[in-house]
């Protein structure tokens, strides 16, 4: 197929530690925006909070994605000559 590629290389050690910190980043703002979202809705805006949950579900989903892409990924140890 076109769309995926096998040739591609190995993720490297530094790449995934960058992915692991972007899963954990995503992950915990999308859980803190849905939670100010939950309170938003409940308190005086039902639009914002609304939109604010959306958000940060979407946020923390992305981040959940991410987690499992990674957990199917081996770091290589570079190239090789």
């Amino acid at each position: 197929m076109w769309f995926i590629r096998f040739d591609r290389p190995m993720p490297t050690h530094q790449t995934l530690q960058r992915i692991h910190t972007i899963i954990w980043v995503l992950i915990y703002s999308g859980l803190l925006t849905l939670v100010l979202g939950i309170a938003l809705h409940r308190q005086a805006e039902p639009l914002w909070g609304t939109v604010l949950m959306v958000v940060g579900a979407l946020d923390a989903a992305a981040g959940v994605l991410l987690l499992l892409w990674r957990s199917r990924q081996q770091a290589s140890d570079g190239p090789k000559a």
